[in-house]
């Protein structure tokens, strides 16, 4: 492959069951595009990519790694309305400009790539990659054989296997500790919180605790002797 095409290839990701805000927020650009609205992760690459030389594109690209939920109907999952001041005429809500799919208000105008049989915020099938974190946590995770300390940031929907593969980019050995807290090994098929790990940032925000303040649980990894290939 050409080097100078690299940069122009979508970001490499794991595919997961809940993401951060923050692993989508870096996927945004044309060529590596995510969005979420409503709690659902959309990986719009292909159609953006498909459809680059429209202008209805343009919009996609303004907001790509951030959430849209502000788009669409809560209730319908439809993209919101609208009633034009200077018309009277309902039309649809696109703070951003006009994107794909949606219909042009002007009858006599061109419609170009507006009319589409299945729109791409209904088709879950082919763009839907995962579900958006209801609320992350942080964990600060200690390996107690070099002593380093690292904070990550999960979906608390996450097991400790999840949060495990996350950890990998960090330890690609990750899977040769064990993992405990407190001195008892963790259950890798349970959350944190399942796993006796309470997540207290509410009652911190309450209480006024600058965020900075915040307590950070701690899990310990114990190296097993067992070197597992990265």
């Amino acid at each position: 492959m050409d080097q100078s095409l690299k940069q122009y290839l979508p970001k490499d990701y794991k595919s997961r069951a809940y993401y951060t805000p923050y692993d989508v927020s870096v996927h945004n650009t044309a060529n590596d595009l995510w969005v979420s609205f409503f709690g659902k992760v959309w990986d719009l690459t292909q159609l953006v990519q498909e459809n680059i030389s429209s202008k209805l594109c343009e919009p996609l690209i303004k907001i790509a790694g951030s959430d849209i939920s502000y788009w669409f109907d809560k209730q319908t999952g439809e993209p919101r309305k609208q009633v034009d001041v200077n018309t009277g005429l309902i039309t649809y809500y696109c703070p951003q400009g006009r994107y794909l799919h949606i219909p042009s208000s002007d009858p006599c105008g061109d419609d170009e790539l507006g009319d589409h049989s299945k729109p791409w915020w209904n088709n879950e099938q082919q763009y839907c990659i995962g579900n958006l974190s209801h609320k992350t946590r942080k964990v600060k995770i200690i390996n107690m054989l070099t002593d380093h300390e690292d904070i990550i940031e999960v979906p608390s929907e996450e097991t400790i296997n999840e949060i495990l593969d996350r950890y990998k980019q960090i330890n690609a050995h990750a899977a040769s500790y064990t993992w405990k807290r407190l001195g008892k090994p963790l259950d890798m098929e349970l959350t944190l919180s399942a796993n006796g790990i309470p997540d207290e940032t509410d009652e911190f925000e309450q209480l006024g605790v600058p965020e900075s303040q915040w307590y950070i649980p701690a899990i310990h990894l114990y190296f097993n002797d067992d070197l597992t290939v990265a």
